[in-house]
């Protein structure tokens, strides 16, 4: 093997790089927030809404978690602009992410839903709670607390597949790597780096999940497994 490696052509692009990975968790976050709260609403209506509505989430799910990232990807992108709007590339990343992982995070909700015993529901009836807050206290907040572990699961596969948005010129970090590798002809030394990275990045986001799970699950926090 006569390959020599040579890192230090990157070290000019640290900036680039950091930009990259600062894009990376922005799409992230905002992703994640608003995935969480659609999934969780079309959760609610697979669950306990009218059988139009429980069939049309239903065919949405199936729709999404059966076709891939990238077409769902370039469909938002080049969708869009065949109707004459003019869309950044980081906000069209941003919708096709949120439309994927909804899908996901309502079969995960779904199963936390339906984990709740229908006494529970019984019990908070007869407590005189209305539907509203039996919904908050007696199903959604034990349902996200036993399905925490498999959403904090897929939102760092979310984080991860972020690299897909690359195709449509979202300058998140695999889009600034395939872009300094042809400045540098480093491919090897610049995909080591973005994996690295990427590695330390998933290892930050459960971080911070399991301390999030920590401060807003009593019974988590006692036991010590947030995750």
């Amino acid at each position: 093997m006569t390959y020599q490696f040579d890192f230090s052509s990157l070290l000019p692009y640290w900036r680039e790089f950091a930009e990259g990975l600062w894009l990376t968790l922005q799409l992230s976050a905002l992703s994640t927030v608003l995935g969480f709260v659609g999934g969780a609403l079309c959760a609610i209506a697979r669950a306990d809404g009218p059988p139009w509505l429980q069939r049309a989430v239903g065919a949405y799910v199936e729709v999404i978690r059966n076709t891939p990232l990238l077409v769902q990807v370039f469909l938002v992108y080049f969708g869009i602009a065949s109707f004459g709007l003019i869309v950044d590339a980081n906000l069209a990343a941003v919708i096709a992410l949120v439309i994927n992982v909804v899908a996901y995070t309502c079969e995960i909700m779904r199963a936390g839903i339906e984990s709740v015993h229908k006494a529970q529901v019984e019990a908070a009836e007869c407590l005189g709670l209305n539907r509203r807050q039996t919904y908050w206290h007696v199903i959604l907040r034990p349902a996200i607390e036993r399905v925490y572990p498999s959403l904090v699961s897929q939102y760092v596969l979310l984080m991860l597949a972020s690299s897909i948005t690359s195709q449509i010129s979202a300058e998140e970090l695999t889009a600034v790597a395939n872009r300094i590798q042809s400045d540098t002809f480093r491919s090897f030394e610049t995909y080591i780096v973005v994996g690295l990275l990427y590695l330390a990045l998933s290892f930050v986001v459960r971080w911070a999940f399991w301390g999030f799970g920590m401060l807003i699950f009593t019974r988590r926090r006692k036991l010590g497994t947030a995750l």
